[in-house]
């Protein structure tokens, strides 16, 4: 019986690629290259399966491709908003992601930006590696206190919720959260959390504010010069979310006149091409990416398309259709 025919746009770890070969008639992009609009469009007319990457584009001028052979797109991320969803549903595409495996792992990447942001860590490794430390003294790199600080969160899904229990009970941090409908009661109740019914309601109250919602046109520049001028002059801004919920321009103008104290960011507008502004400022730390990078997390992101293509090709429900 013939293999069906599967592509996979970037490396993953090397467990999940080798049960795919066992699987499937594989390609993989050995060199770990960015794929550009035109292999796409190559791919959906020449396999069964394509499965892209939350740093691959996939707009409706490539999904509209002709004498397409693809049926599903087994999205390595649970992000799927580089994908034009409606073109995918009208050209008859499926679409799944990987929710629920990387929720600790981002987490974590978020309270280290939070913790990094705070403490001023980019800039002291900075300063210990340019040779330019002359030792400890009373007023060097003065910072944030963390425990017993304002945490405010926009979005309160499975994410947002595993950092504010490490940010609570590690941290002893008073959890202030705004989403469109209540959280959980337990949920609530564990963290102590309080529901603000807008973020013009949150912003003013926090010491840091943790963005953990969708990309999109919904939310895209959620966070905009209007409302990082209602946040305190000492708050910290973490994105871990996705790069267009924030107003890259706004940001770093409000960082440049320190109307916020600094910033903790893993996601970018037009990642991995970064407005060259953040790269000037002493107040931001940047990390490339990293909230679900490790070993066990896209291992596990690896399965959960692997499930994904398996109940696909069995004619079975998928477990995480998006599309």
């Amino acid at each position: 019986m013939t293999k069906p025919k599967v592509l996979v746009s970037r490396r993953w770890p090397a467990s999940v690629e080798a049960k795919l070969q066992q699987l499937y008639d594989v390609t993989l992009n050995l060199d770990d290259h960015p794929f550009s609009a035109d292999e796409f469009k190559y791919a959906l007319q020449h396999y069964d399966a394509v499965c892209p990457t939350v740093c691959d584009s996939l707009p409706a001028e490539v999904l509209n491709v002709p004498n397409k052979r693809c049926k599903i797109l087994g999205n390595f991320g649970v992000g799927y908003n580089h994908i034009d969803i409606a073109a995918a549903k009208q050209q008859g595409l499926i679409v799944t992601n990987t929710p629920g495996v990387l929720t600790e792992s981002t987490a974590d990447i978020a309270m280290t930006l939070l913790l990094m942001s705070a403490r001023r860590g980019a800039e002291g490794d900075r300063l210990v590696r340019s040779g330019q430390w002359t030792g400890w003294c009373p007023t060097q790199l003065m910072s944030s206190d963390v425990t017993g600080a304002t945490l405010g969160l926009i979005g309160f899904g499975r994410i947002a919720q595993a950092m504010a229990r490490k940010a609570h009970h590690g941290f002893d941090m008073k959890i202030l959260y705004f989403k469109p409908t209540p959280a959980d009661q337990a949920v609530v109740e564990d963290l102590q959390a309080i529901r603000c019914d807008s973020l013009e309601e949150l912003l003013p109250q926090c010491d840091y504010v943790s963005l953990h919602c969708p990309g999109g046109s919904d939310t895209r520049h959620l966070i905009n010069a209007e409302r990082l001028s209602l946040m305190k002059p000492s708050a910290h801004l973490i994105n871990t979310a996705r790069g267009d919920v924030v107003d890259s321009q706004a940001l770093i103008e409000a960082l440049q006149e320190r109307r916020i104290a600094g910033a903790g960011l893993d996601v970018y507008e037009n990642e991995p091409n970064i407005d060259p502004g953040f790269l000037t400022l002493d107040n931001v730390s940047l990390l490339p990416h990293l909230g679900s990078a490790t070993i066990a997390t896209r291992t596990a992101m690896g399965e959960k398309v692997l499930a994904n293509l398996q109940a696909y090709f069995a004619g079975e429900e998928l477990p995480d259709r998006v599309a």
